[in-house]
């Protein structure tokens, strides 16, 4: 620092200037009174003992002004550089002037600040700290904007979330003077807008793409203003996909069962009335109702096998198992319904053994018999339905067994395909249940089969030309 500028060198100044004044003024009493009263000579010495007192005062005054000055002024120094050091957070700095004058007591002062202002310092960092784990640990996405619609605080749910929805079309960000930053999502602005107008909680599920998120959100205050708004987001994706499933699941268990029932009533009814005119009619009629009767038997079987299934409680009889003759056995009893339907059924075996380790033989008979009626019913005459079987060596000690099933129908859209293993689900209108009553369930529980195999299945198809089931089906290690 200047010395001039100091407080010390303000002082020093104001002193020599105040001294001088006092000797000048001095001077221009005594002077003439010195001529008037003694001789030249005497003038003269006593005006030269009179200069030489004045300069050695001066000093004297000037040199004892700079050092009590300075005294006084090293406890400032001291005190304006620990303040520094608390400015640029070192909280522990302390003053050790020990003085009984008001320069000690605002050191007492300072040190009391000090030491409550550490402390304050502690509380809020274990505070910020508490709520950073807080915010961490939690599943749910947390996001804080400011009033003007800034991100200023986000969980790591709650970045990645913001990381996945920033790579859609819109990015969540707007620009302000040539930078960008983030900015509250789209898909969240409404709640924002609306939690900032009217000062109250907020609520809804967001749809982005496939999937579902419920958004809490709520404002922040300051001083009776808002501030800003929390937001707790949780992923209910699948809470909303199970509930779907449920309400479509009791939507089609009852449409599957009011049919066969309504058939039943109306032939039980026309039997009561006598509406039958002849033996032969009355046959008729009961027929219906036995075939009406047979499947909803096979509903309500299908429904609890795969209730057991997908419950975990599916008794599997593993055993050794040649999958071969299995193959051909459920070939030899479909080629008599074949041909009767007008379609080629073939068998196609690719080299190696299909020997497997460990397999449930009827339910996998129940596996093809379920392929295979699935593809009978959506096949026309004069088409093909192979059935092809390999094993494929993997050369780590474990091999597969792949079997496919492939007809030559009208094929599955490509937007069913995902589902087509779904309870109840039909894919477009040329592949609904014809005659033989299907319940809709032979595919669910041919994945809940396969994958009690610990084996996999998938579906390819192209509209028009025909579908391929292909099943990977794990045989153990190769037999010599």
């Amino acid at each position: 620092m200047n010395f001039m500028k100091s407080l010390v060198g303000k002082l020093w100044i104001t002193i020599t200037c105040l001294v001088g004044c006092i000797l000048i003024t001095l001077g221009m009493f005594m002077l003439p009174y010195i001529d008037t009263n003694f001789g030249q000579s005497e003038s003269t010495e006593i005006k030269r003992l009179f200069t030489i007192i004045c300069i050695i005062g001066f000093l004297l005054t000037t040199f004892f002004a700079l050092f009590l000055f300075t005294k006084i002024t090293q406890p400032m120094q001291r005190l304006i550089k620990a303040t520094n050091a608390v400015r640029q957070g070192d909280y522990g700095t302390r003053l050790s002037l020990v003085t009984s004058d008001e320069i000690g007591e605002l050191a007492s002062t300072f040190n009391h600040m000090a030491e409550e202002l550490e402390m304050t310092i502690k509380s809020l960092n274990q505070e910020k700290n508490h709520l950073s784990s807080v915010l961490r640990s939690m599943t749910d996405a947390v996001i804080t904007f400011d009033g003007a619609g800034d991100i200023i605080l986000i969980n790591p749910p709650g970045q990645d979330l913001l990381d996945q929805w920033e790579k859609m079309e819109w990015t969540g960000q707007r620009e302000t003077e040539g930078s960008y930053h983030a900015y509250v999502p789209e898909p969240l602005q409404p709640l924002f807008h609306a939690v900032m107008e009217n000062g109250e909680d907020q609520n809804a599920n967001v749809h982005v793409q496939k999937g579902v998120w419920s958004v809490q959100m709520a404002p922040l205050y300051s001083d009776n203003a808002i501030r800003g708004a929390v937001a707790v987001l949780r992923d209910v994706t699948e809470q909303v996909q199970l509930e779907k499933m449920r309400r479509d699941f009791v939507a089609n268990v009852s449409h599957e069962i009011r049919t066969p029932l309504s058939m039943m009533q109306g032939y039980s009814e026309a039997l009561l009335d006598g509406m039958a005119a002849s033996p032969e009619e009355s046959e008729e009629l009961i027929q219906v109702i036995h075939d009406e009767s047979l499947r909803m038997g096979r509903l309500v079987k299908d429904l609890l096998d795969l209730a057991r299934m997908e419950a975990g409680h599916t008794d599997m009889m593993m055993q050794q198992l040649d999958l071969n003759e299995l193959i051909e056995r459920v070939f030899r009893k479909f080629t008599v319904r074949s041909k009767e339907l007008g379609l080629d059924l073939r068998y196609v075996r690719g080299p190696g053994s299909l020997e497997m380790e460990a397999a449930d033989e009827d339910r996998l008979e129940q596996v093809f018999t379920n392929l295979l009626d699935n593809a009978f019913r959506h096949t026309p005459a004069g088409r093909t339905v192979t059935i092809s079987a390999r094993r494929e060596t993997s050369g780590k000690g474990a091999d597969s067994v792949i079997v496919s099933v492939k007809d030559e129908g009208a094929g599955i859209p490509a937007e069913d395909l995902p589902f087509i293993f779904d309870r109840f689900y039909k894919a477009d209108k040329a592949r609904v249940r014809g005659s033989s009553g299907g319940t809709g369930l032979g595919l669910a529980i041919v994945r809940n089969i396969v994958s009690a195999h610990q084996g996999k299945i998938r579906a390819v198809s192209t509209p028009g030309e025909g579908t391929e089931f292909t099943m990977v089906l794990p045989a153990g290690p190769a037999v010599i």
